[in-house]
């Protein structure tokens, strides 16, 4: 397909997914789908409804806002009430549908949404923390850091500060970024391993510096987001924490460019170890990283050069994985469902264990992030045909 192709065959796609989905019955929520329970509050969801907002804001057209107000309508009620969700539960992805309440209370005035942006922020009052000071992933991974959790909450987390609390927590979410890097940074390829465990204590965790083994994509694409997305809600009265966090996305972003697939653009899914037997070239986070450097450079977090790589991430992974099902709809292949670490099913961080997960179509932590891009991408070509128009 062209370019031009590839655009038109994601609006399809865009709106193939609304058109077929509710809040109860999301298209692209595979492992609800699979486990056959009832929809609930969850992050899957969040990075679908942040990618449909984010077309409305990028296209205007209504369908994209009355679809994610009817979504989380469906959740949030009156008088901060979410239906599902339970602070107690102490799970920082349940943090990242929280954003959307942001841009919601924004775009319509209700309450209701304010109100929800407060029970949500209650959860984090009170979240337990490692001794550094981050947040635990979620209460049933004690004393451990997850990239993954970096994107779920901070970005959430740096908003409500710098808008409705006096900026009184931004130093603390600085931080947790800080520790991030000091801990789990790879020196020798700049890449950040997926976990750490302050505890030493699980059988994944380095009994030296606590961090599980490998770098996995989708753990890093969500470190990068993270970045970007809180440097977009941080004041740059905050001069120092500002150009640190810049400086820390620089030095991640010329580290992922140094594995980008030469053929594809794409990433494999452990990032450092191309080609070998059980790898595969991932779209989640290609997307991911595609999303990161198009809007980091938009947004001048990073330098200009980074858009081709960006660029690059997201035509190839449509090339390879956006396409025609058997039964002839439109589908997004080579995500990867879940990994994680710990838990029930003995996950090591081993090549062996990311490479067994399930590889899905259609799920929203491939297609949210690709939506994503392609709203970069669209706003992009926006702005430069308003500067060819523009005398």
């Amino acid at each position: 397909m062209t370019h031009a192709e590839i655009l038109d065959t994601l609006g399809k796609y865009v709106d193939y997914l609304i058109e077929g989905s509710t809040a109860a019955a999301p298209l692209w929520n595979i492992e609800m789908v699979r486990s056959g329970k009832p929809n609930k509050w969850n992050y899957i969801d969040g990075c679908m409804i942040t990618a449909c907002l984010s077309l409305y804001k990028t296209t205007g057209d209504e369908k994209f806002l009355t679809f994610s107000r009817h979504f989380l309508d469906y959740f949030v009620k009156s008088g901060g009430v979410i239906e599902t969700y339970r602070a107690d539960e102490y799970n920082l992805d349940n943090i990242n549908q929280g954003k959307n309440l942001f841009t919601l209370y924004d775009l319509t005035g209700k309450q209701r949404y304010r109100d929800a942006i407060e029970t949500i922020r209650s959860q984090l009052e009170t979240h337990p923390r490692t001794k550094e000071g981050n947040f635990w992933h979620k209460k049933i991974y004690p004393w451990q850091v997850w990239l993954d959790g970096l994107y779920m909450a901070q970005p959430f987390y740096m908003e409500y500060e710098t808008r409705f609390n006096g900026m009184k927590g931004c130093l603390d979410s600085y931080r947790q970024f800080m520790n991030v890097k000091k801990l789990m940074r790879d020196p020798e390829t700049g890449l950040y391993y997926h976990g750490y465990d302050e505890s030493r204590q699980m059988y994944w965790a380095n009994p030296e510096t606590g961090c599980s083994p490998n770098f996995w994509l989708r753990a890093m694409g969500w470190f990068l987001v993270a970045m970007v997305d809180v440097l977009e809600r941080m004041d740059e009265q905050l001069y120092y924490e500002y150009r640190s966090i810049m400086a820390m996305l620089k030095d991640a972003a010329e580290a992922m460019v140094r594995f980008q697939d030469p053929d594809t653009g794409m990433f494999w899914q452990v990032i450092d170890k191309p080609g070998i037997p059980g790898n595969y070239l991932e779209t989640s986070g290609t997307a991911l990283f595609a999303y990161a450097m198009l809007k980091g450079v938009r947004l001048g977090y990073l330098p200009k050069r980074f858009a081709a790589y960006g660029k690059k991430a997201f035509y190839g992974t449509c090339d390879k994985y956006l396409g025609v099902s058997a039964d002839g709809k439109l589908q997004l292949s080579g995500i990867c469902l879940v990994a994680g670490l710990g838990g029930a099913s003995h996950r090591d961080g081993s090549l062996e264990y990311y490479f067994s997960e399930p590889v899905v179509e259609n799920d929203a932590k491939g297609v949210g992030p690709l939506l994503l891009a392609y709203t970069e991408v669209l706003a992009a070509k926006k702005e430069a045909g308003k500067m060819v128009s523009e005398p």
